[in-house]
């Protein structure tokens, strides 16, 4: 697996695992980044890897110094699951 990146061309982030990508599009604002969608390719999905796409996505978030809004349950889900992130959260 490699790492987590930010398209900003497409505005989404990327996490490639053998031969496909995992995403997660957003909307950014001035303070936030609204993460609207993430979808994992069916082949592997239950890996972990929609998890591990959202962890790197808010380690990007906050070394950016912005905020998170959770615009899809997915991402609402693992913020709830995953309480150390609450400093990122708008």
């Amino acid at each position: 697996m490699t790492a987590v990146r930010d398209n900003k061309a497409q505005s989404r982030f990327e996490l490639d695992v053998e031969g496909s990508t995992a995403f997660a599009n957003y909307r950014a604002t001035p303070q936030a980044v609204v993460i609207t969608h993430t979808e994992t390719p069916a082949a592997l999905r239950g890996r972990g890897i929609g998890s591990e796409l959202v962890k790197g996505a808010l380690e990007l978030i906050r070394a950016e110094g912005r905020k998170v809004i959770a615009g899809c349950s997915f991402v609402a889900d693992y913020l709830r699951d995953h309480p150390e992130n609450r400093d990122i959260m708008a």
